[in-house]
């Protein structure tokens, strides 16, 4: 096998990165280290998936990272 195709540091096949979404939910509770909880395309599913959380402080962005909603 190729090395071009293989990580050097764990020995494991290359895997492309995962499509860019339209959506992704951020939870800010961190305000030093926001984190992505969720990515979709789908907006009805991620706003769902915010309204079923317990915690608070998400943000709804969009692909290029405008916010559209809080929660």
């Amino acid at each position: 096998m190729s090395r071009a195709f293989v990580k050097e540091d764990e020995g494991q096949r290359w895997t492309p990165p995962a499509p860019p979404r339209a959506y992704r939910v951020v939870w800010t509770g961190d305000p030093d280290a926001p984190e992505v909880l969720k990515e979709t395309d789908d907006l009805l599913e991620a706003l769902r998936w915010m309204q079923a959380r317990d915690r608070h402080e998400f943000e709804l962005r969009d692909g290029r990272g405008a916010l559209l909603a809080t929660g």
